[in-house]
């Protein structure tokens, strides 16, 4: 093997972040101009303008979410199995909002019916906001702990609620995950529109990154002060078999802020989700679309970052017995497996990257309502 076990472990962690940005970088735009619909398209022609900027390149930006999700079940396998159960009702109904986009892309604009045509609106802009909303909220249950824990078996048993993982923290985090998404569809808006729908997004842009900016503090500072962290005491081994019983954990205040202390450099990872905020609002004000959607790109990147440095090596703590939480160093797959996948991604992920953006590169361009009257029929 090319990296001890110990290595691999931390390389997957690293790959699954790069998947999960790769998705909000992506898939994030294609939500965002879902939720933004009806606010930036008052009328048929300028809806129809909006969804036709994401509509050659949203299925292949959910293959984001694919990847890291079937890594997710590769790589951390125990972890995979503990998450359906604690989030069961909440992926189900994110897949229910998920199946609105490929059905309302496809039929929306196939029947001139007022009453049809905003049907499919509605089922576009609960396809962008209940997804992004439910990641926030999921991500920010994994800082309070989630309520399971296993018997001498090693058999898992989730404790908690649907309506349970509704903690204020979690809306928080649940709304700047909204807010981050729709601030950056709004940003690519103003990249790929012009006219009255362009000024509106510069608008909502404008708007999102103060709340963008506001929500990540907020949590930031609910952390810092109200929340109790994870701190693993006793840990055999690190590059050890994987046994998630066999470990020491407690409580304590701030220490979710532990790896910023160790290592200073992870600070610029919360300054980036700030800086890329007040970017947004400066450029869209500026009226600058390619400054306003890097800042905002800039803004996903640290803001998840920033998530991951802070929970890490935890990738799901119990809140019932923190020792039987779930951390890099012991929910892993084997070192085979490990090694295996390693080889498969730094094959396809590169390819995916360079076919996404040849893919932008041939169909980039303004969509205008003059296009869409022209292509009527063979545009969404």
């Amino acid at each position: 093997m090319i990296f001890d076990y110990e290595t691999f472990k931390l390389i997957w962690w690293v790959l699954i972040g790069v998947l999960l940005i790769g998705f909000a970088l992506t898939d994030g735009f294609d939500m965002g101009v879902g939720a933004l619909l009806r606010y930036v398209g008052y009328t048929d022609e300028e809806r129809r303008v909006a969804i036709n900027t994401i509509a050659p390149h949203w299925d292949g930006n959910q293959v984001w979410l694919v990847l890291a999700a079937g890594a997710m079940f590769a790589a951390w396998p125990i972890t995979f199995g503990v998450a359906f159960s604690s989030f069961y009702i909440a992926m189900v109904i994110t897949l229910f909002a998920l199946f609105f986009r490929p059905v309302g892309f496809d039929y929306r604009s196939k029947i001139e019916n007022a009453r049809w045509r905003e049907l499919w609106d509605w089922g576009l802009m609960i396809a962008g906001i209940v997804p992004p909303f439910i990641f926030g909220v999921a991500f920010g249950n994994l800082f309070l702990g989630m309520p399971f824990e296993f018997d001498e078996f090693m058999r898992s048993s989730s404790h908690g609620s649907f309506f349970g993982l509704f903690h204020p923290f979690a809306l928080i985090a649940g709304l700047l995950s909204l807010a981050m998404f729709t601030m950056h569809g709004a940003t690519y808006l103003m990249l790929r529109t012009e006219g009255e729908i362009y000024e509106r997004a510069r608008d909502a842009a404008h708007y999102l990154a103060l709340a963008v900016f506001a929500l990540f503090a907020l949590a930031g500072l609910w952390v810092w002060l109200g929340l109790d962290g994870y701190k693993i005491t006793q840990l055999p081994s690190q590059g050890g078999i994987a046994n998630p019983l066999n470990k020491t954990v407690v409580l304590g205040q701030s220490t979710w802020l532990t790896n910023y202390k160790t290592y200073p450099l992870t600070l610029l990872a919360p300054l980036m989700g700030l800086i890329g905020a007040m970017g947004v609002y400066y450029f869209a004000k500026k009226q600058r679309g390619a400054g306003a959607f890097f800042s905002s790109a800039m803004a996903l990147i640290g803001i998840i970052v920033t998530a991951g440095v802070s929970l890490f090596p935890f990738i799901m703590p119990s809140s019932l017995n923190p020792s039987h939480s779930l951390t890099v160093w012991d929910a892993t797959s084997s070192h085979l497996t490990l090694a295996i996948m390693f080889w498969v991604a730094m094959i396809f992920v590169p390819l995916i990257i360079i076919y996404t953006l040849w893919c932008y590169r041939a169909m980039w361009g303004k969509i205008t309502i003059a296009f869409v009257r022209k292509n009527d029929h063979s545009v969404y």
